[in-house]
């Protein structure tokens, strides 16, 4: 039986310890996925003295259904969609892209809201290490790693707390490394394996990444922060 997180804090100190060996690098970048993601990703990044930003990506949900993934979408544009899963409740190109549109323009306000005017770090030839608080469907996941292979990193590493086995194993052929704490069995849902699994909201996410910029900031900066 898998043991639960306390909350994302306490899954991202766990995670931390399983990704030691990126401590202390220089080519290391911690992305968070928001929002559930970033508090996790937060940690690790103190952990491993590595900086961190946000990773925005915005499920499409079926229409009346919405909490169903049909597909994602991520920041640079790249859209990912299930295509059986299209055709077996009849999404059209047109409703797929009024969807998509409305999505877009969510993560669009995210990007404003959430990084300050704070440019996106340059991740050529870089370690990505990508970090969610879990992995039930996967369709987010891909999609933050299909943008992010556009960038160029040396490396695409996935971080989760906890999966679905089925899930965390076929993500292994997207990545370059997946590290999957606990894949239980039945899964279910990702919140089960968490005491507290409260909503992360859009000011914890401005916060940590407000914290995570001065605490990465040249020590003659960090007075002013």
């Amino acid at each position: 039986m898998a043991e639960r997180f306390q909350n994302r804090t306490d899954a991202g100190h766990q995670l931390a310890g399983a990704l030691a060996r990126y401590a202390g690098r220089n080519d290391v970048v911690v992305l968070g996925l928001p929002r559930g993601g970033v508090p996790v990703a937060y940690e690790i990044a103190g952990a491993l003295d590595a900086p961190l930003d946000v990773f925005i990506v915005r499920k499409l949900g079926l229409p009346g259904h919405e909490e169903f993934g049909i597909g994602a979408i991520a920041s640079g544009g790249t859209r990912v969609v299930n295509e059986s899963v299209l055709q077996a409740y009849g999404v059209d190109e047109e409703t797929l892209d009024r969807i998509t549109t409305s999505e877009l323009r969510e993560l669009e306000r995210r990007e404003r809201l959430y990084r300050d005017g704070r440019p996106f770090p340059a991740l050529d030839d870089r370690i990505v290490i990508l970090v969610d608080d879990g992995l039930a469907t996967g369709s987010t996941m891909r999609a933050a790693v299909a943008a992010l292979r556009e960038k160029h990193p040396r490396e695409i590493v996935i971080a989760v707390p906890v999966g679905a086995r089925e899930t965390c194993s076929a993500m292994t052929p997207m990545a370059d490394e997946v590290v999957c704490l606990e894949t239980p069995d039945p899964f279910y849902a990702v919140g089960l394996w968490y005491v507290d699994f409260e909503q992360t909201d859009d000011d914890e996410v401005h916060e940590l990444l407000r914290r995570a910029a001065a605490r990465s900031a040249p020590p003659a900066e960090r007075g002013s922060s």
